[in-house]
């Protein structure tokens, strides 16, 4: 029986819509479609006019449908139903959460669509459904389109080829940093904060009379981000001027708040403004989390009594703090203070991906004002010539008034006989045989002289303007001002630098300080349980697994977890589930290598120090301290250039005691390694082949032991007879000699 399926119909009916390929091939071309479709056409915006595809078809809808600001409203489903039907193959869904959006004055700096209903909150509730709300475009979106009708911008197909949609829009703003942009693509992602529009259009005005502007000069006008949710902004600038130089960097945020004095001695905290994107139901009840689980010692109770302005209560635990301490201590662990990504990669002119800096994306603004001036002006100058070109016509026409007339009166054919009598065009014959007979009055001829004499200006003046790039960057600056003044705002986000002499008790200070042990069987799984492990053989494991490692610890130490790739991994003990149960892999806690074996564990200490040994005999000392990481994938430390990590050994005394694979033995002192937070340190013992087999550190002033095979210690009193210096071959060990350490 064949193991090929033939359609039915034969092995011809298929039409040629099967394809033959492997499926490698097919997945990657059709993955690679995807991905650029996700890029290009749904999460970077435009350098240009800072809209992503959806964006600009909401606003290109709304335009033809005359919803401008001086129009009333309609509902939110027509206009969604208009965009999808005509310009985006998508859900209503995705549209109307775009158009909801733009409306919200606490997401967006510059909202683009004015809403009527319940368009959500900053508690994080979402809007009405679309039938009950209203919408229309604000004057910021108006600026946005103000040229669209006029040839300012190329226009492309509509997804079923019906209609037609504007590729970019005019854009008379930098909207792109104004409102800021957010979004995930394929393998890139794009966070851009919002700035005030009089700063961005003052910076514009700077690089049109000095082009060579630098960053730091632009800063002059643009000091960093401006959130529509205000805030403080504790960033430094040197760190927002690099930001703004790579494309690359953050911001810090923090809320704004006052102290309010309650009289003999009390107080309260009274945050007015949080940080962009927090919502504030959520910060609220993080605040009562921390309270409960007794990680904000110095918070008492939080209430919201916010109305149409937010206002958070904070009352302290007690009065003889400071307000400055309790806002620093809620500061390191809540979303009271928040670090903005930024990451300014968006679709330069071309459609190419790209980070930019803040002046490459003021400039690629102004070039797209300068080529839509360019179109515009030549758009008009077309119309120009033609009423001109018409006028001329007519004016002929009243210097030869009664010939006309008669003409009219009494030829079969007066166009062609006013074509050739008065060498006029066939345009200009139809317009005369179609004016009207009032028209024809002297105060309608004193009309026609002025409206061309005034036409005959303005195309002079295009000519001029199309002709000199001095007079159309003039011409843009000037636009730039009208610009100014419709959208001028005072700025929301303020600038100040964290207080750096306030002693603030770090976040372990917050937890309860109590015993507990924590347990890693051999494959891998980790809990904690309270107090003190008295016997270890009662703990329970899964079917085939057992006891790896027991380290006994507090619950605001830091476990620290050495790998054979020399990496070093950090867990919070607090953060361990209970020993209840088996407790949970480390891998879904920390990232490390399936390859990767753990070497050793233990909770690191403030000033101890560790002798950090390789496989292939190289090694230094560091502090416990260094060892710890922030991020799950760890901290690179001990470089071990193709071989493993051997040891991490606390140094309890002052001598090294190494054994080679050649059974050669050589003791030196911890001295001789040098201290380092990384790397891969220097030669321990030198060997022809092989590597380190065992390594121990102990006090020069008490007898070492060392083991045999079976395990049993044996004091090394010759101890002495193997001292030497560091990188030396060493001497033979003793006979019977396995292992420095059990």
């Amino acid at each position: 029986m064949s193991d090929v399926l033939i359609p039915p119909g034969g092995a011809d009916d298929s039409g040629g819509r099967l394809i033959d390929e492997p499926m490698s091939d097919a997945l990657s071309r059709r993955y690679l479609a995807y991905a650029l479709s996700t890029i290009m056409h749904r999460a970077l915006p435009d350098v240009r006019d800072g809209l992503k595809p959806v964006h600009r078809r909401v606003m290109y809808a709304m335009s033809n449908m005359r919803l401008t600001p001086e129009a009333a409203a309609r509902k939110c489903a027509k206009v969604v139903g208009e965009v999808m039907g005509n310009f985006h193959p998508h859900g209503d869904a995705a549209i109307y959460d775009a158009l909801v959006r733009m409306a919200q004055d606490f997401a967006q700096r510059y909202p683009l669509v004015e809403g009527q209903g319940n368009f959500g909150n900053i508690d994080g509730d979402n809007a009405a459904a679309m039938r009950y709300t209203e919408c229309k475009l604000t004057i910021a979106a108006t600026l946005l389109l103000d040229g669209i009708n006029e040839d300012a911008v190329d226009f492309r197909p509509t997804y079923d080829d019906q209609d037609e949609e504007p590729v970019i829009l005019p854009a008379a703003f930098p909207n792109l940093l104004a409102n800021g942009a957010v979004g995930i693509a394929v393998g890139m992602a794009t966070s851009i904060p919002p700035h005030n529009a009089a700063e961005l259009i003052d910076a514009c005005r700077k690089l049109l009379t000095k082009p060579e502007t630098t960053t730091a000069e632009l800063m002059e006008f643009i000091p960093g981000p401006d959130f529509p949710t205000g805030g403080i902004c504790v960033e430094t600038r040197a760190s927002i001027q690099d930001a703004y130089e790579t494309g690359r960097g953050g911001v810090r945020v923090r809320a704004r708040y006052e102290v309010e004095d309650l009289g003999r001695g009390q107080w309260r905290i009274v945050v007015r403004e949080i940080p962009y994107q927090v919502q504030k139901s959520r910060l609220i009840e993080q605040l009562a989390d921390l309270i409960e689980a007794k990680k904000a010692p110095l918070l008492g109770d939080v209430r919201d009594e916010s109305d149409e302005e937010i206002r958070l209560v904070l009352e302290p635990k007690t009065r003889n703090i400071e307000p400055e301490v309790l806002m620093e201590s809620l500061f390191k662990i809540s979303d009271l203070e928040t670090r903005f990504p930024i990451n300014m990669n968006v679709l330069d002119a071309t459609g190419t991906p790209r980070v930019l800096g803040l002046r490459a994306c003021l400039i690629a603004f102004l070039d797209h004002r300068r080529v839509v001036l360019i179109r515009m002006s030549n758009w008009r100058l077309e119309r120009i010539e033609k009423r001109l070109h018409l006028l001329d016509g007519l004016r002929i026409a009243f210097l030869n008034l009664d010939e006309v007339i008669r003409i009219i009166r009494e030829e079969a054919k007066p166009r062609d006989v006013l074509m050739e009598r008065f060498k006029l065009t066939e345009l200009q014959a139809d317009y005369i045989l179609d004016t009207r007979l009032r028209q024809l009055a002297r105060l309608e001829e004193m009309t026609i002289d002025e409206e061309h004499k005034k036409l005959t200006e303005e195309r002079d003046g295009l000519n001029a303007l199309l002709g000199s790039e001095k007079l159309q960057w003039k011409r843009i600056d000037q636009q730039l001002v009208e610009v100014r003044k419709k959208l001028m705002s005072a700025r929301r986000t303020t600038f100040a630098e964290a207080p750096a002499n306030l002693e603030v008790a770090a976040l372990e200070s917050y937890l309860p300080k109590e015993p507990v042990t924590v347990i890693l069987s051999k494959r891998g799984w980790i809990r904690a349980a309270k107090g003190r492990v008295e016997d270890p053989s009662e703990l329970k494991f899964k079917e085939g697994d057992e006891l790896g490692y027991l380290v006994p610890c507090m619950t605001t130490d830091k476990l620290v977890i050495l790998t054979s790739d020399g990496r070093f991994l950090t867990v919070a003990c607090d953060k361990l589930p209970s020993a209840r149960g088996h407790g949970e892999p480390l891998r879904l806690m920390v990232d490390f290598e399936d390859t990767a074996k753990i070497i050793t564990v233990f909770a690191a200490t403030t000033g101890q120090k560790r002798v950090m040994v390789s496989k292939n005999g190289y090694g230094f000392v560091m502090n416990e301290e260094d060892a710890i990481a922030n991020k799950r994938a760890g901290k690179q430390t001990l470089n071990v250039d193709g071989t493993e990590a051997l040891a991490a050994l606390p140094v309890v005394g002052d001598q090294v005691m190494v054994l080679g694979e050649n059974n050669k033995l050589l003791i030196f002192p911890v001295a001789e390694l040098p201290e380092m937070a990384r790397g891969k340190g220097v030669k321990l013992q030198a060997y022809k082949d092989g590597g380190v087999r065992d390594i121990t550190v102990f006090d020069s002033n008490t007898v070492p032991q060392w083991y045999d095979g079976s395990n049993k210690a044996r004091d090394f009193k010759d101890f002495k007879d193997f001292v030497g210096k560091r990188a030396a071959a060493g001497k033979m060990a003793p006979r019977g000699l396995r292992k420095l350490r059990v």
